[in-house]
């Protein structure tokens, strides 16, 4: 069977093990509607968000809409895109040349 792979997968692969969980608290000022409508709107990170509905949702979400923030007209905006993996700077070094340690 055909595999996809590429440099640093490891890595990717592996990230979320490293993320550590975190309760979602309420906020009762920022908050709408009945308690227990059993609704949340979770503001976060991605994968943190994620990995604190895990505990309480695991198996039970039906939808999760990610909405990161391109396409927003702001031209100044810049992602992120802090490259830590040994492997993946030293491909992207000798591709793009040496890269400026953040």
């Amino acid at each position: 069977m055909p595999t996809l792979d590429w440099i640093g997968k490891k890595a990717v692969v592996n990230h979320h093990k490293q993320t550590p969980f975190h309760l979602i608290r309420r906020n009762d000022a920022l908050s709408a509607g009945a308690r227990e409508s059993g609704n949340l709107l979770v503001e976060g990170d991605n994968l943190l968000a994620l990995k604190a509905l895990l505990p309480y949702y695991g198996g039970q979400v039906k939808c999760i809409y990610i909405d990161p923030p391109y396409n927003t007209g702001n031209e100044n905006w810049i992602y992120n895109d802090n490259v830590n993996s040994p492997e993946i700077r030293d491909w992207l070094g000798r591709v793009t040349g040496p890269l400026v340690s953040t």
